[in-house]
């Protein structure tokens, strides 16, 4: 973290280990760039080990052999996660992404042993990780080919020699697998199964850290080692990053998992930020160097937003797995009174992911608007069909955020418990209140006093649009060339009058009047009870139906008559189910395809050596021969 630190106040380092790895050596670079996403995974993992301290200790929900080497793996996914941003050179880069990928899977996997669905995620991720990188392997391998060399340095001067082609085919390879790191819709479906089953303070590092570097390629590749491009890349970006975040936050609107309700908020997340990063090559492109500093300044800073309150989020959804051994938002409520801090600490997250005044996600996303409407004056015919969708569907997924925590703090933590094991939870250990704690003072911080994380990302922000900054001030951020400022400071400061005046007022009003004791009104129907309390299900079922055409719903409805009647109903079962219509659509026959595919060929291997060697001969005759008329 102090080392991301330094690189953003300028102090840059490089070195190079020539005899670490065969052939090319390790080449180390660390520039403001690569500071950003140090400073931001080493603060997350600051948080995950003051909180994994408690997590793991025997009696916990890491316990045993499990917890163990979750333990010891955490620090080398670290590491490796370090090393990509720090990496300078394509073999270097390469081989810490595998490290990070293997690494995060076998932490993925850790709990295999208590729960059955751990090893289906896994093998979701190994697949969708492991493609992502044999995507990201030829892109950038075709890219050192054509640059005739492989550091970064390399590629960035033999860039400007490339031909149209060959860019447009690097960047949009490795657009794809740098996207799907980053949970970018359609490419997303590991995440919503890999990070509730893994364990909490994991999904937390790979929600609020290992994500970004997806974000971190796209950057990297786009705008330093190929200096930019055409504006066609930048609506692509601009597209995916818009579909990603309407999809996910309705997705995570009515899910009733709380970890899952998360993970597809990550790809909201995610999206917002490449909307940014879409909208600044855009700006870029077209010659407005002040509107693509302000886009990539509200693109990174919502990273480093995400990053604290999704950190927060998923650290205290793992007190509450903890405590209650759920993750079930319809199991839950009432945890208020046996967990006082983990509710209070999930309800600054909520606040931060909420898009509302004195939430850090506000404020980054305010600038994100700010960059996209003030484009439409001078931005020609494709700004203007463009830019007011963007800002339709950044209003949208905010508003639908909203709602989505709502759900997730009103249904999950107040009430009344609707389970015995709501009812019996218990506060989480000092350890893992202390790591959410941290969290939350970051992400206080981020929110009331953004000027100061704004500024410092400048150095960054130069990457990609060269030029002074956008964001001036600490307190009150001021735009560059724009007449817009905001002051998140003042707006703390006049909500809190206005809440501590209505209060006043409302308690002087009551005092004048004679108090009487009587029971809540309960539509005749007896004394309170969690049965009549909203669950997660019903809280979302009018988002459900709003959106039904998007989301497709599953209901099954099985009518068991008795025996002896075919008019008497013995049984009447109800499921209702909102499963991934893109994993259902798209994923689901490729599946089936593969699994025939497999079927199919299984008379080849019939245990012949001699038809093996064939096979080889073949295949190595074919390849000589495609070499030879290629040549």
């Amino acid at each position: 973290m102090v080392a991301g630190v330094a690189a953003l106040t300028g102090h840059s380092w490089e070195a190079r280990v020539p005899d670490l790895l065969p052939l090319a050596g390790v080449w180390l670079a660390v520039d403001p760039l690569s500071g950003v996403f140090l400073a931001v995974t080493g603060a997350v993992a600051v948080c995950v080990a003051v909180y994994g301290v408690g997590y793991a200790r025997p009696g916990s929900d890491g316990q045993g052999l499990d917890g163990r080497i979750t333990q010891a793996m955490v620090p080398l996914f670290v590491a490796a996660m370090l090393l990509v941003p720090a990496a300078a050179s394509v073999s270097t880069f390469l081989v810490a992404w595998e490290l990070m990928a293997l690494t995060s899977l076998l932490l993925v996997v850790a709990e295999h042993r208590r729960r059955a669905a751990v090893a289906e995620a896994g093998l979701w991720y190994a697949v969708m990780t492991h493609l992502g990188l044999v995507v990201i392997l030829a892109g950038l391998a075709g890219f050192a080919a054509a640059a005739d060399g492989e550091t970064f340095a390399r590629l960035r001067v033999a860039s400007e020699g490339l031909s149209s082609p060959v860019r447009d085919a690097v960047f949009v390879v490795t657009f794809v697998g740098f996207a799907s790191k980053a949970g970018i819709v359609p490419l997303h479906v590991w995440l919503p199964r890999a990070h509730p089953e893994a364990p909490s303070h994991v999904s937390a590092l790979m929600s609020a850290a290992m994500v970004n570097l997806g974000v971190y390629g796209i950057v990297r590749v786009g705008f330093d080692l190929l200096g930019g491009g055409p504006v066609w890349w930048w609506l692509v970006v601009l597209g995916a990053g818009a579909v990603s975040a309407l999809y996910g936050i309705l997705q995570a609107a009515v899910a009733t998992d709380l970890k899952r309700l998360l993970a597809y908020s990550t790809c909201e997340n995610m999206g917002l930020v490449l909307v940014g990063v879409g909208a600044c090559g855009f700006f870029a492109a077209s010659g407005a160097r002040p509107l693509a500093a302000l886009a990539m300044t509200a693109a990174l800073l919502h990273l480093v937003n995400h990053a604290g309150f999704k950190t927060l989020l998923f650290l205290a959804a793992g007190s509450v797995l903890h405590a209650t051994g759920t993750r079930d938002l319809d199991a839950l409520g009432g945890l208020r009174s046996p967990m006082p801090a983990t509710t209070a600490l999930f309800g600054i997250g909520a606040l931060m992911a909420s898009a509302l005044p004195l939430g850090s996600g506000f404020v980054s996303e305010w600038l994100l608007v700010q960059s996209l409407i003030h484009a439409l004056p001078s931005g020609g015919t494709i700004a203007a069909v463009v830019m007011p969708l963007a800002v339709a569907v950044v209003a949208l997924s905010a508003g639908l955020a909203i709602a989505t925590f709502v759900k997730a703090f009103g249904v999950g933590f107040l009430a009344r418990p609707r389970t015995r094991e709501a009812g019996q939870a218990h506060e989480s250990p000092v350890t893992m209140v202390t790591g959410m704690a941290i969290a939350a003072v970051c992400c206080l911080a981020l929110a009331l006093a953004p000027g100061w994380a704004a500024s410092g990302l400048s150095r960054a922000i130069a990457v990609a649009a060269p030029g002074p900054e956008a964001v001036t001030g600490a307190a009150t951020l001021r735009l560059a060339g724009l007449a817009s400022t905001m002051s998140p400071i003042i707006i703390a400061a006049a909500l809190l009058i206005a809440v501590v005046g209505l209060v006043a007022l409302l308690r002087a009003v009551a005092s004048r009047r004679a108090r009487r004791r009587a029971r809540l009104w309960d539509c005749g129907a007896g004394p309170m009870s969690a049965r009549m309390e909203y669950t997660a299900t019903s809280f979302a079922e009018p988002l459900q139906r709003v959106f039904d055409d998007v989301l497709a719903p599953e209901t099954d409805l099985d009518v068991t008559p008795r025996a002896e009647s075919a008019y008497l109903v013995e049984r009447v079962t109800y499921q209702a189910r909102v499963g991934d219509r893109i994993e259902h659509r798209l994923y689901r026959p490729v599946l089936a395809a593969v699994a025939w595919t497999g079927r199919a060929a299984r008379p080849l291997a019939n245990g012949s050596v001699h038809r093996y060697l064939g096979y080889g001969f073949s295949a190595f005759t074919g390849v000589l021969i495609v070499l030879t008329v290629l040549r």
